[in-house]
């Protein structure tokens, strides 16, 4: 879990639709009440595009509820559901629990680009991360088509990172490298700085790739799994 001063943490994720660019919008809390803001980079991403949450519309200030807000809790599955069982065995969860129903699942829908994630705050202790990886499209050799026809990436092949100091657009940013060393693609941008600040202390992290779908679009056709050490 995402610890820190006693509060859970858990981001809100933008993707604009046009520069496809990630911005991390707002963080959810939980310490006995559950708290939303917005992030610094939530003005950047009204910039490009993004519209304030409707229940959420005064960016400088912390709601408070002592339920998870409507506006979230409604993006889960109904826990009456007959598959509920199934859903949360998905999860690796035994019981319904709102909270780590939308840690785990991210709990996107296809209606809008928002969804969230387990944040890398602390750089000490093990963890682990499932994402999928960013800019696929530019080094598989498919632009987004004839996907079946790219470097071949199957389930559980080793996958390596790398600092990419002078990336223009993202000082942190980090590739993902195949064994013969050529790119595959990038860590996401809201969990490049963590990882980042990691291979700069030396910290021990495998990654392998833990699903390929190719028949996705390209922002889900692999998935990769982080462990740090």
């Amino acid at each position: 879990m995402s610890v820190k001063d006693g509060k859970d943490f858990l981001y809100l994720i933008w993707k604009a639709e046009e520069s496809r660019k990630q911005y991390i919008i707002g963080q959810l809390t939980k310490n006995g009440q559950y708290e939303f803001q917005y992030c610094e980079e939530a003005q950047d991403a009204i910039a490009d595009g993004f519209t304030p949450l409707f229940c959420f519309r005064e960016l400088d200030k912390v709601y408070k509820d002592e339920k998870l807000f409507p506006v979230f809790s409604c993006r889960l599955p109904d826990k009456k559901r007959k598959d509920i069982g199934d859903i949360l065995k998905k999860y690796g969860m035994d019981e319904y629990d709102e909270y780590m129903l939308l840690k785990r699942s991210g709990a996107r829908l296809p209606i809008d680009s928002l969804e969230f994630i387990d944040p890398i705050l602390e750089t000490d202790g093990k963890m682990t991360r499932i994402f999928f990886m960013a800019g696929v499209r530019h080094y598989l050799g498919c632009d987004g088509e004839e996907c079946n026809d790219t470097l071949e990436i199957t389930r559980g092949d080793e996958v390596f990172l790398k600092r990419e100091p002078k990336n223009a657009y993202d000082s942190c940013a980090v590739q993902i490298l195949n064994v013969l060393g050529k790119v595959l693609g990038y860590v996401p941008r809201y969990y490049s700085k963590g990882v980042c600040k990691l291979l700069k202390d030396g910290k021990k992290i495998t990654c392998h790739i833990y699903n390929v779908d190719k028949s996705k679009n390209c922002n889900e056709c692999i998935k990769v799994i982080m462990s740090i050490y």
